[in-house]
């Protein structure tokens, strides 16, 4: 077994009845969401942020994986959440945005609430329709992490991307992309308008989609991608944290999230 990366290690926390799911995204690791899970503890949730199968190592791995595998392990967290908590919460950033859609359409009641950051619902650029083809011919494309406007932030995945798994991740978001009316859960929607790798049409098309009555969408406009690691990574956690206890009134009180 290859060794994860110092820092890219999946974080728990057990905390009162109110469980969050936080899913990482393409080629990431837990890393980039490492802050907003913690901040979430110390807030008396219980929280889940996996390591997503491939990821957190090095590209040759993710090159032997594909959504199947990543939705798998997010499935799983989910259930164990489920089964000691009284509500639980679904969160992505990018990629984990669609895995955390996924969830709340395939897993209906089992998801209470809904918070994305930049999500992904495609793979865009000639490169997409070059994929099937490509990924036979050429291991490899250059990386997309760390797409960061504050200096000094650095997020913590791969200089490569492998085709195989670029592929995979393309038919997923056609997947979820059909899927998306299924959504009908509280959705919070927090997106940069400077993003390099994930353009705004993707954030829109989610909110054309989902069935979802109660959505809230909030610029992020100090922040590039990777925002939970960026500017506007404290207005992320607090807004998820308020979103979460407008829906779970217990989140906060004394003596019940606090697990006492």
């Amino acid at each position: 077994m290859v060794p994860v990366l110092p820092g890219a290690e999946p974080f728990r926390h057990e905390g009162g009845e109110v469980g969050v799911l936080l899913c990482h995204g393409f080629t990431g690791s837990p890393q980039s969401l490492r802050p907003w899970a913690e901040y979430l503890a110390e807030h008396g949730l219980t929280v889940s942020l996996p390591l997503l199968p491939g990821h957190g190592t090095r590209w040759e791995d993710m090159q032997l994986t594909g959504w199947q595998d990543w939705y798998a392990e997010v499935d799983r967290e989910l259930r164990a959440l489920g089964e000691r908590c009284e509500r639980v919460f679904v969160a992505g950033l990018s990629m984990g945005g669609a895995l955390a859609l996924r969830l709340a359409a395939r897993r209906g009641d089992a998801v209470s609430g809904v918070v994305i950051v930049n999500p992904a619902n495609k793979v865009h650029g000639l490169s997409a329709y070059a994929l099937p083809v490509a990924r036979h011919l050429v291991r490899t494309t250059k990386g997309i992490a760390s797409d960061i406007a504050l200096p000094g932030s650095a997020e913590l995945g791969y200089d490569r991307v492998p085709l195989h798994a670029a592929h995979s991740l393309r038919n997923f978001f056609r997947l979820v992309d059909r899927e998306l009316p299924q959504v009908t859960q509280p959705l919070l929607l927090l997106r940069s308008p400077q993003d390099h790798v994930v353009p705004p049409a993707d954030s829109a098309r989610v909110l054309s989609r989902v069935s979802s009555r109660d959505v809230t969408e909030i610029l992020l406009e100090q922040s590039y991608h990777v925002a939970t690691l960026d500017h506007d990574a404290d207005r992320i956690f607090e807004e998820s944290l308020a979103f979460i206890g407008r829906l779970a009134p217990s989140v906060g009180k004394e003596g019940t999230a606090a697990g006492g």
